[in-house]
């Protein structure tokens, strides 16, 4: 197994792969792959943190990083965000995404960012050291601040930081996206049948 930086000729199995972790997950068929390769072309994308992980020759494993924005009462600053995170149906269960999640936060410490910011499942990301966001004044954008929001985190990478960052945060533009272009791009994938599941948000 081999955790490396993601190439430009990787992209279509990578957009594959997402397609596939997702697939008739949160919504019948999916939207992340097409969020992914719109991400790649975005000024928010950090090229830094885009990796996969490769297991006898073929990629099994992805995530990718954006910078959000974070409006402060002083201005406005970056705030790191990760996702997708996408393993093959396959071989999920087996820690590869924790395995990325964990290596990539390490990076991220190292590359300087103060803090990094998720929705998602508390149960699993506090595991990463995440913590709800309201618990630091740190707000989703459209969130009731007198509400509570579990399910938005931030994990603080530099110690310095817990504690002075606050304000509301918004998710670049590129991860909100419209379903006829989904479509459009879906059209390049081999045929999958979208089904509705109980437990989908959509």
């Amino acid at each position: 197994m081999t955790i490396r930086k993601e190439q430009p000729n990787d992209y279509f199995t990578v957009e594959n792969l997402t397609r596939e972790a997702f697939w008739n997950v949160y919504r019948p068929g999916c939207m992340e792959h097409y969020v992914l390769h719109m991400l790649r072309t975005d000024p928010s994308f950090v090229s830094e943190l885009d990796y996969v992980i490769e297991e006898e020759g073929k990629i099994i494993a992805h995530i990718a990083y954006a910078e959000g924005v974070l409006r402060t009462e002083a201005g406005t600053q970056r705030l790191l965000l990760f996702g997708p995170v996408s393993v093959l149906p396959e071989q999920q269960g087996r820690g590869y995404g924790a395995q990325l999640i964990s290596f990539t936060l390490e990076k991220a410490k190292e590359l300087g960012y103060p803090a990094v910011v998720i929705t998602g499942n508390p149960d699993y990301y506090s595991r990463f050291g995440f913590e709800s966001a309201s618990k630091y004044g740190i707000f989703y954008e459209g969130m009731d601040p007198t509400e509570e929001a579990p399910f938005f985190m931030v994990k603080f990478l530099q110690d310095a930081a817990a504690g002075t960052i606050r304000g509301v945060y918004s998710d670049p533009p590129c991860y909100f996206t419209a379903p006829d272009l989904v479509e459009a791009f879906d059209r390049q994938f081999p045929p999958k049948k979208k089904e509705k599941h109980p437990g989908q948000l959509e």
